[in-house]
């Protein structure tokens, strides 16, 4: 029997600290709901994770980039939706024309709402912008109408989180001078010029047609697009969480193991904290 060292007590007291440090750490995975609190944890499993997670931040991103995207695109369809109403209150402005019941005061009335109908059109597509962006260009294109003239400066959206991925939508000339109605070549004033109007209006139609069917196809492409991002950021997610996050059932098991242990060692550290005294039970009967 010793009483300098008291092996026993030292080592139960190292068993204790081994199983408090264990104690602690299914605490703290409780507590903040991670499986990996600090690199020790697991530090392969914090490099995929944190990757994962800069991963999921730049699809959380580009959904919301796609939404801007179809934003930007619905507001050059809706202004294109007007003018192609002014368009055919156009047409039928020129048929009336064309008409001989119609005297020179007549025609006079409607070339005044010709007119007036031309510059709401170039006011809607020089003012029509997304966020401070023209969405239309008002120069003068290459060629008149035959097709729609696009611009060179397209609208480019980031539609997901590397650099590769971007989308296209073009921007195209507008406005009475690409569509050919500028007024002083687009005259009602004569049967005749009424007649060569309406030829010439068609072709505006049809041009303003295939500008609001691009801006539908690029509306439907981020359609599509944001759906799939929205996937693919959602099962992301569910994998980072298997890595990162605390199996609480597992942990609670844990916890409740390590708490009974400790209990148990805290007893036998009494335990062996008492042999010491047994001797003074023999020093007693000197």
């Amino acid at each position: 029997m010793r009483i300098k060292t008291n092996i026993a007590g030292i080592n139960t007291s190292r068993n204790q600290g081994i199983t408090q440090q264990k104690l602690g750490k299914s605490l703290e995975k409780l507590s903040s709901g991670y499986r990996i609190v600090r690199a020790g944890d697991d530090a392969a499993g914090l490099a995929i994770s944190e990757g994962m997670r800069a991963q999921i931040a730049g699809l959380n991103q580009s959904i919301r980039n796609v939404d801007d995207g179809v934003g930007m695109v619905n507001t050059g369809e809706g202004a294109l939706q007007e003018v192609h109403s002014m368009l055919h209150r156009l047409e039928t402005l020129a048929i009336e024309s064309a008409n001989g019941t119609y005297n020179d005061e007549a025609r006079a009335t409607v070339e005044q709402e010709k007119d007036a109908i031309l510059e709401e059109i170039d006011r809607i597509c020089e003012n029509t912008n997304f966020n401070e962006i023209p969405l239309f260009d008002m120069g003068n294109p290459p060629v008149p109408i035959e097709p729609p003239q696009k611009s060179n400066n397209d609208m480019t959206f980031q539609i997901g989180p590397s650099g590769s991925e971007k989308m296209d939508v073009p921007r195209y000339f507008m406005g009475t001078k690409a569509l050919n109605l500028t007024k002083e070549k687009f005259q009602l004033g004569t049967p005749e010029k009424a007649n060569e109007a309406i030829d010439t209006l068609a072709k505006a139609v049809q041009a303003v047609t295939v500008v609001r069917s691009t801006f539908g196809a690029a509306q439907n492409h981020l359609d599509c697009t944001h759906n799939n991002l929205s996937i693919t950021a959602e099962n992301m997610q569910a994998a980072e969480s298997r890595i990162r996050d605390a199996d609480v059932e597992k942990e609670f098991t844990e916890f409740t193991s390590q708490n009974i242990i400790s209990q148990a060692t805290m007893s036998m550290q009494s335990q062996a904290n008492a042999i010491p005294q047994s001797v003074l039970s023999l020093l007693a009967d000197l």
